[in-house]
């Protein structure tokens, strides 16, 4: 059996996505920072999973994260670095604090490499060699939306580290990719029907499409054998404001 741990696991995308790989087969490891939200996830799994809590920042957390995943399936196949946060879309800028610019690096770039960092510590050792990364990007890899610098800026640079993972990873039989999602349905995407700022400083709604749409996505990437990788793949709302002038 396959082993595939999940980040911010307890809502949204990384819920969805969870629940999609215990439905492909897989042992499922869900990580996040409230322990009561994976245990609603863990619910929904179908076969076997395993909710630990953690910070994905701090590194001794992460450390025994992992750790537990080796102690409870002694391998781990999949890592889908899914967890991610941003700054109150209201602030401007020059407004943002230096707590809140940090709050958001930490947990989309440094909690995405500290992962990556100890899941290629197990993959490169354990037999068969190797396993897949799978990091969680954003349009906003390509595109900021007003408000945005923190979010816009630390997913531009997971592209970086998805390139920098694929690269290093070779050696490993490690395969990395990277999704970028626009307008996924979640809780997070509710407002979004009523009205979300666009480039021109006016508000206008945006449709939205379902999660599993997503979350499917990521299974066809996971599934892969690891002589093929899917380095990017765009998942979007078909006619939402991006391809074009805004």
């Amino acid at each position: 059996m396959k082993v595939a741990l999940v980040t911010g696991a307890g809502s949204g995308i990384g819920r969805a996505t969870a629940i999609a790989l215990g439905e492909a087969g897989y042992a499922v490891v869900l990580t996040g920072r409230r322990l009561d939200k994976l245990e609603e996830t863990k619910a929904q799994i179908k076969g076997k999973a395993l909710a630990v809590a953690a910070d994905i920042a701090d590194p001794a957390s992460v450390k025994a994260l992992f750790a537990k995943i080796v102690e409870t399936f002694g391998r781990l196949d999949v890592v889908f670095n899914n967890a991610g946060t941003g700054a109150p879309g209201t602030i401007l800028l020059e407004d943002l604090t230096f707590e809140q610019w940090t709050a958001v690096v930490n947990t989309n770039i440094t909690g995405p490499f500290l992962c990556t960092q100890e899941a290629f510590k197990i993959m490169k050792a354990q037999s068969p060699m190797g396993g897949r990364i799978i990091n969680n990007g954003s349009i906003s890899a390509y595109a900021p939306r007003p408000n945005s610098a923190p979010y816009t800026s630390t997913k531009h640079a997971i592209t970086g580290l998805t390139k920098s993972t694929s690269l290093d990873g070779r050696k490993y039989n490690i395969a990395c990719g990277q999704i970028d999602i626009g307008n996924a349905g979640t809780d997070m995407t509710s407002k979004m029907s009523t009205g979300m700022p666009q480039a021109d400083g006016e508000l206008r709604p945006e449709p939205t499409m379902d999660v599993r749409n997503v979350a499917n996505a990521v299974v066809h990437m996971a599934s892969l054998p690891l002589d093929a990788n899917v380095l990017f793949m765009t998942v979007m709302a078909t006619k939402m404001p991006f391809v074009g002038r805004g």
